[in-house]
């Protein structure tokens, strides 16, 4: 999958496994990436008019991510939990440090850096569903529903990212060399955020 979602590194397998024993705080966190894509998604539009071409995929884009927000706040309650307060992971903010300070570039490089959270999702969602597909054959009792949402938001996880990444492409205000060499530098960035995020129960850290 790395490749494709121009990820720079792949997270070690056995982090979907681990996972399953810190499910309840995953998907609390996994509820606030939804809420922070959306506000994130919304925000882009009004911070870039003078891009015209961001505004309805943009907006598409964050509607899309409030419809998952419901959904996953809906998992949470259906495990007898509520919706409240969580520590962020300091994954996002760490990776946007690498983005560049002044326009255009900066444009570019916010939507690439995005572009890199969506594919890290994707990939951390792929391995909670095999995580329980592999539980589910080993006899363990899984949450089936669960299991589901996370089988099934894949493809649009999938498809943000690369939403993104052609944003990027289509602002005609550098060469496309030129912005594919960004997103390889922000994804090598991206890829040692990761590798040291802390140890917490978060979709984009390492676990404790």
């Amino acid at each position: 999958m790395a490749p494709l979602l121009h990820l720079a590194s792949r997270t070690d397998p056995s982090w979907g496994d681990r996972a399953l024993a810190h499910l309840d705080e995953i998907l609390l966190d996994h509820a606030h990436c939804e809420k922070r894509a959306a506000s994130t998604a919304i925000g882009l539009v009004f911070r870039y008019p003078v891009y015209p071409q961001l505004a309805v995929p943009l907006a598409r884009l964050a509607r899309e991510e409030l419809e998952h927000f419901e959904r996953v706040i809906g998992h949470v309650r259906r495990r007898g939990r509520e919706f409240g307060r969580s520590i962020a992971s300091p994954y996002a903010a760490a990776l946007m440090t690498a983005v560049a300070p002044n326009e255009p570039a900066r444009a570019v490089e916010t939507l690439l850096a995005c572009a890199l959270i969506e594919a890290r999702s994707c990939e951390r969602m792929q391995m909670l569903a095999h995580a329980f597909e592999r539980a589910d054959a080993r006899g363990t009792a899984i949450d089936h529903e669960l299991a589901a949402l996370y089988r099934d938001l894949l493809a649009s996880e999938a498809r943000h990212h690369n939403d993104y990444v052609e944003l990027a492409r289509e602002l005609d205000v550098m060469a496309r060399p030129d912005v594919d060499d960004r997103l390889e530098r922000l994804a090598a960035h991206e890829a040692r955020v990761i590798a040291d995020a802390p140890p917490l129960a978060r979709l984009h850290a390492a676990l404790p």
